[in-house]
């Protein structure tokens, strides 16, 4: 007799989930499963199915010397299913539970499927809150209610006064300021970054290699590579690379934190959102080691404040938007953009340097920072025009810490302005000269970022301009993108001929790479 079979998806590895709470290992077992569909749906790099398949059977093993009963069905393993659904259908009908329990899964579509076998089967299925998180759904959605716009900033105060984050006994912001964004835009100078302390690298075990061999053998064709493959796989390992953050790169994160360097893909960030994402570390002791760091001083506060808003406030805002705007968030496209991916997202095969390190880091280590995703691969994409949905799965696809509550408000919403800004209060639209304001790309680039016609003219700042044009009327309406409208009305006729005949010629990729 089989009381609760407790589900646990690949995103929940924790133990004191609320799944478990009530877990009788005499009455009840764990169900887990690796199916090929997970890695399928969209077209997942090898190095985030490895991610994943590698904490899960890590996982796995862990609640076997914890005494839990499991069910654990390989993906190497006959009788394993294209889909979650498919496999839970076939273990339940043989179990025969007297119900399924699970945590609120992080993604609509699983928690559908979910829903859906147990009507099938005719078993209750309990969605269990999840208690990862600072904030509940309902809780947001009572911070949204009646707002005429919603803004991080705002919710973000609202956390760190809720939860006492670097405040004062005052209940004032420690430093007298919320918020040090501005202290943290600097590029880094001329020679570089400097010596930036190694990232926190975990060499694969038996378990893991086995893994990396399943993901060469399974899904060989899919894109990206195993051979850098060093992330953390369990709990230990994680809370490792936290200490490790916080001890030698949080000081130094701050002011260049959105910085990038050419072949520097780890610099001074965390590298940490995989381990939360899949639930090994909270975001709690994330964010109480980080404040710990500035009270202790051995990090300055605007590298801890910046590093605790991604936390507490941008992590625990997208799963506010995604969960209150789901399932209709997904289908928004308020610019009408429907143009498809350019193919050498999959391959790096560009001759625009910043775009080709980028995507080239991305598929070789599964991992590009958040300048990075949002002002290179984002930025390109939103002023192309691409579907939006096709960026949102390519997102999903290619980055180990891609789940989708956390990825689709992100890409979505704030990186292609799909949602019409309900996500943020204008499009990130920049030139070419942002980029090499923040880098040395443009040095190495046979484009010029500041022409924006001719056939060295850079392909971002052409298409900055196209965009501006046509959407002329409704960026115009949006105070904060009224000032660079207005620039359009400066161009004369020929010039914006120019423009959008070099942008209609760059979507169809009918542009030569101009000799240095």
């Amino acid at each position: 007799m089989l009381r609760h079979l407790v589900i646990v998806l690949g995103d929940q590895l924790d133990h004191d989930s609320s799944a478990f709470d009530d877990f009788d290992p005499d009455q009840d077992a764990v169900w887990m499963a690796e199916v090929a569909g997970e890695s399928e749906h969209v077209w997942s790099t090898k190095q985030r199915t490895a991610v994943f398949l590698a904490a899960m059977r890590h996982f796995a093993a862990e609640l076997t010397d914890a005494g839990r009963r499991l069910h654990y069905a390989k993906l190497d393993a006959r009788s394993t299913k294209d889909s979650l659904a498919d496999q839970l259908t076939i273990d339940v009908t043989k179990l025969k539970p007297e119900g399924l329990v699970v945590t609120e899964p992080g993604e609509w579509r699983v928690r559908e499927a979910l829903r859906e076998v147990a009507e099938h089967s005719g078993i209750p299925l309990d969605i269990r809150q999840d208690r990862h998180f600072f904030s509940t759904v309902a809780e947001f959605a009572a911070h949204a209610e009646g707002r005429k716009s919603l803004r991080m900033e705002y919710f973000y105060r609202e956390m760190r006064k809720k939860h006492d984050v670097l405040m004062t006994t005052r209940g004032q912001p420690v430093g007298g300021s919320w918020n040090y964004d501005a202290d943290n835009r600097k590029a880094f100078p001329k020679q570089g970054p400097g010596l930036v302390p190694p990232r926190a690298r975990f060499e694969p075990d038996e378990t893991t290699l086995e893994v990396i061999a399943l993901v060469e053998k399974t899904f060989g064709d899919h894109p990206g590579s195993l051979v850098s493959f060093a992330w953390p796989v369990t709990r230990a390992q994680a809370l490792e690379a936290l200490d490790l953050f916080i001890e030698e790169r949080l000081p130094g994160f701050g002011e260049t934190q959105d910085a990038m360097w050419p072949g520097e893909p780890w610099l001074w960030h965390a590298h940490l959102s995989s381990s939360m994402n899949l639930k090994m570390l909270t975001p709690r002791e994330v964010v109480a080691a980080a404040e710990a760091a500035y009270r202790d001083k051995k990090a300055p506060l605007p590298a801890v404040e910046g590093f605790i808003r991604q936390i507490l406030g941008w992590r625990e805002y997208v799963r506010g938007i995604y969960w209150t705007q789901m399932p209709g968030y997904l289908e928004r496209n308020a610019f009408e953009a429907f143009e498809p991916l350019p193919d050498f997202y999959w391959t790096g095969d560009t001759a625009m340097a910043c775009l080709q390190d980028a995507i080239g880091t991305t598929l070789a280590n599964g991992y590009a920072h958040h300048i990075q995703r949002l002002m290179v691969t984002g930025l390109y994409a939103m002023l192309l025009g691409v579907d939006p949905k096709e960026v949102h799965a390519w997102y999903l696809a290619v980055y180990v810490d891609a789940v989708e509550w956390a990825e689709l408000p992100n890409t979505l919403g704030m990186s292609q302005y799909a949602d019409g800004g309900l996500m943020g209060s204008k499009p990130y639209a920049a030139t070419g000269k942002y980029i090499d304001r923040m880098s040395p790309y443009c040095k190495t680039c046979p484009f010029d970022p500041a022409k924006r016609t001719g056939e060295d003219a850079c392909p971002f700042t052409t298409l900055y301009w196209d965009y501006l044009i046509r959407h002329e009327e409704p960026l115009a309406a949006n105070h904060r993108m009224s000032l660079q409208v207005k620039n359009v009305s400066r161009l004369d006729d020929d010039e914006i001929t120019g423009i959008r005949e070099r942008a209609d010629a760059i979507r169809r990729g009918d542009i030569a790479v101009p000799h240095t």
